[in-house]
């Protein structure tokens, strides 16, 4: 996805986070296009993941609506995807990691050390964030070897800010989510240092915290949250 339809994404996340589109609210391209300054491609393609992760229902043949959740939605979608990733993590930490997870992992942890080093955040940082970021989940799920795991997450990531890739940024406090961020990168580097000592029930416990990373750490550093 390219930066200019992450950023569309991201700011939609947020919009609709916020009431600025309020639920039941019919979406439609051409106005949001509008309303965003941007062409109509990225908002098509925004319109489709924001379907996927249950912000959006379709409404007729090529129209959505902004979907109906509550606080508690959005709780139990975070907490269930911590615990799912906990428990992916925690069976990797007794298997061992595998040479190309634990690779794949440092990449993570270093391209992502090296995208915060320049102290601010602008578009492309925040695109090779989410991309750095859906790589690392990705990578411990996928290695943890689990169907059963992997199936379960998939149904989560369709309640309304549970998946691991519903990063909302808002632009126009970028100071505040460059801290955000800074943990994140620190909690990753913890999950990994943690897999790399065979610290399974650590890197369990750390994953669980992770999932809050959108919600909780953003009231601490003065972000709107989805709830």
């Amino acid at each position: 996805m390219s930066q200019d339809s992450i950023h569309v994404l991201s700011t939609l996340r947020r919009l609709i986070s916020e009431g600025r589109y309020a639920p039941g609210e019919r979406m439609a391209e051409i106005p949001v296009a509008d309303q965003l300054g941007v062409s109509r491609t990225p908002v098509r393609l925004a319109f489709r993941t924001l379907e996927q992760e249950g912000l959006l229902e379709k409404a007729g043949v090529r129209g959505y609506v902004v979907r109906r959740f509550s606080e508690q939605d959005v709780m139990c979608g975070l907490e269930v995807r911590g615990v799912l990733e906990g428990l992916a993590a925690r069976r990797l930490g007794e298997q061992g990691l595998p040479a190309s997870t634990r690779q794949l992992l440092r990449d993570c942890v270093e391209q992502g050390a090296q995208l915060l080093a320049a102290g601010e955040l602008g578009h492309g940082a925040i695109a090779g964030w989410s991309e750095i970021n859906a790589r690392f989940h990705h990578a411990i799920i996928d290695a943890s070897a689990s169907r059963a795991i992997a199936d379960a997450i998939a149904r989560n990531d369709h309640l309304p800010f549970a998946s691991s890739d519903s990063i909302i940024i808002d632009t126009s406090r970028l100071a505040q989510e460059y801290e955000k961020l800074r943990v994140a990168q620190l909690q990753h580097s913890l999950v990994l240092d943690a897999l790399l000592a065979g610290e399974a029930a650590r890197a369990e416990m750390l994953m669980r915290e992770h999932a809050y990373i959108g919600l909780r750490y953003g009231r601490l550093l003065g972000l709107h949250t989805p709830v």
